[in-house]
């Protein structure tokens, strides 16, 4: 077994990679940005060393030669599918934690694993690449060749929308992946994502721990994951997990890895969708359904030459998986960034995270935050454990979508399994009546301020009448009744009161206390929406415009936002420049009508 082990990531699964080493008696190396040099996992190593960027092949093989580390773990993101950082590691005789340089540049490119499933005789979706040739044949799927996680991906409804798709596809996948292919295909409307995790060894064994459903998405990025898949039957089942083994197999794969699938719900068909050459963001539900089982552990043996030790192995109950982000899920999922003031994650479930209370987060990096994991012996136990779970979900200081995940579990769609991976880009989540979250903020802010005792202490008393009820001023005025049974998580500012009422994050104004804020701005004003990065800049001012056309766009933790024009009318003020970082609420462009009424 090695002795030291540099972890080629950040976040979470630094940190989860670091617990099972220290189980193991192995030293570990972290690496940072100057951004991240006081975060948890670089604290929880035995060693960190500085780097300019997670993505620099030269200075993370440099980090681990020169502090002495015998293997990379790569997490997932980042250099985990990079053929290249595989080949300098074999190069410099450091051990991947992963497969073959060789492997990985065949089945980490969906174009190059296609071909191979189509040699194997595994069904693959049907290509959708008339559209170059004046051919309507849509929907079609626009996506990235290189690369996962759902960017670099634009469904595409009519031919006229191809060209903006493509450009748009390859923008993203270029930043993300360093790799802008782009391959084509037929967009199944009803689908299901199934995939099943595989492990090999150097000897021949291949091994497969059944399989997950990760059918919750929005635009292509998972919310939820869940193992066993709750939909397919056990014919299915076979079909998926043989496919997955052979494939494996017949390249040669070492490791762990995850080869996916697509269910078509309205034809039954199964398709292969691309093989993804390291440990799934989704690993705990296979770990939890398998008994317990630590792939991170097995990952380390296989890669130090050890025969695999996994024997047969029987599933065992249900779990569900909450991948909780820095994003406002009921303002348009824009990312959020700003000083997590108070953090509080569940007990009796699996939290796998790294965010504490005063940290802060930036749109630097991905904006997952943690996920939260819930075990069952049915999958309505699971489910129930996991809206009890991000009920006791508390984040303060940024709004995330702990509240959207929990009212999603918590939906009749959800419980009864009927979401298909484009349920979301579909129906929209209600949200949450900010009633109870006021009401709480109200007695937050009344037994913060009350006398607790003498004459004049806040009870209402009054002679020869009942008490007087108290009203507190808040964006609307709350007259209190019978105390909550337990106080929430909550902050008073001076001017406004935070809290979180089953997941989700409240903010109300206190206008008896108000400050100066900043003007609205005018009808005709873009302002940025979420800090971040201007990628493009169509316009200039003076500039004559059309409602909805495209002004410039916005990037932010590896989403892009367009802007557009709010109504057809002439650009007046251009505050955006190509490449300049941007602060939420910065005015990007003026667009001003044909009369200055307008």
């Amino acid at each position: 077994m090695f002795e030291k082990v540099l972890i080629a990531n950040r976040g979470e699964i630094a940190l989860r990679v670091m617990r099972t080493c220290e189980r193991l008696g192995i030293a570990t190396v972290a690496l940072h940005t100057d951004l991240d040099a006081t975060a948890p996992h670089v604290r929880e190593a035995d060693e960190a060393v500085r780097v300019e960027s997670y993505l620099d092949i030269e200075a993370v093989v440099a980090a681990a030669r020169d502090t002495g580390a015998q293997a990379v773990h790569p997490g997932y993101g980042f250099l985990s599918e990079r053929a290249a950082f595989a080949e300098a590691l074999e190069q410099a005789g450091i051990a991947l934690v992963g497969p073959s340089a060789k492997v990985m540049e065949q089945m980490g490119r969906k174009d190059a694993a296609r071909e191979i499933a189509v040699a194997d005789g595994v069904p693959v979706v049907p290509r959708g690449e008339d559209v170059r040739r004046g051919e309507w044949a849509g929907p079609i799927l626009v996506k990235a060749a290189a690369g996962g996680g759902g960017k670099g991906m634009r469904i595409v409804r009519s031919a006229e929308e191809y060209d903006e798709a493509v450009a748009a596809a390859q923008r993203e996948a270029a930043s993300a992946f360093g790799d802008d292919t782009i391959l084509v295909e037929k967009y199944v409307e009803h689908g299901r994502h199934i995939e099943v995790q595989v492990i090999a060894d150097s000897h021949g064994t291949v091994r497969h721990l059944f399989e997950r459903d990760c059918s919750t998405q929005r635009r292509h990025q998972k919310v939820l994951e869940e193992a066993p898949a709750p939909t397919i039957d056990e014919a299915t089942r076979e079909r998926v997990t043989s496919a997955a083994v052979d494939l494996a197999r017949h390249v040669g794969y070492v490791n762990a890895g995850t080869v996916e699938f697509l269910l078509d719900a309205d034809t039954g068909e199964v398709y292969f969708l691309e093989m993804n050459t390291r440990l799934q963001v989704e690993h705990p539900v296979t770990e939890l359904v398998c008994g317990g089982i630590d792939l991170v552990e097995h990952q380390l043996r296989v890669a130090a030459g050890e025969p695999l030790s996994i024997g047969e192995v029987a599933l065992t109950g249900h779990a569900i998986e909450a991948r909780v982000y820095a994003e406002d899920s009921f303002g348009g999922f824009l990312p959020q960034a700003g000083t997590a003031t108070y953090v509080r994650w569940p007990q009796g479930v699996r939290v796998d995270h790294a965010l504490e209370s005063g940290q802060v987060v930036s749109t630097a990096y991905d904006p997952m935050l943690g996920k939260v994991i819930a075990h069952g012996a049915t999958r309505e136990e699971a489910r129930q454990a996991l809206v009890a779970a991000l009920d006791d979900t508390a984040i303060l200081g940024l709004t995330t979508n702990a509240g959207f995940l929990r009212a999603l579990v918590a939906g009749d769609e959800f419980r009864d399994a009927t979401i298909d991976t484009a349920w979301l880009d579909r129906h929209d989540v209600p949200a949450p009546d900010p009633g109870p979250a006021r009401e709480l903020a109200a007695w937050e802010v009344h037994l913060r301020g009350r006398e607790e005792h003498g004459p004049f202490v806040s009870d209402g008393f009054r002679l020869g009448a009942d008490p007087a009820p108290v009203v507190v001023d808040l964006d609307e005025p709350v007259t209190l009744g019978v105390p909550p049974a337990h106080r929430p998580a909550a902050a008073v500012r001076h001017d406004r009161v935070e809290v979180v009422h089953h997941g989700q994050r409240f903010v109300f104004d206190r206008p008896d206390v108000m400050g100066d804020h900043a003007a609205a701005a005018a009808d005709g004003a873009l302002t940025a929406p979420m800090p971040g990065t201007v990628l493009d800049v169509r316009v200039a001012e003076g500039d004559a415009v059309e409602e909805g056309q495209v002004l410039g766009v916005l990037e932010a933790m590896k989403m892009e936002l367009s802007l557009k024009a709010p109504f057809a009318g002439t650009v007046t003020t251009v505050g955006a420049q190509q490449g300049r970082q941007v602060a939420l609420g910065d005015t990007l462009f003026v667009v001003e009508g044909p009369d200055e009424t307008a």
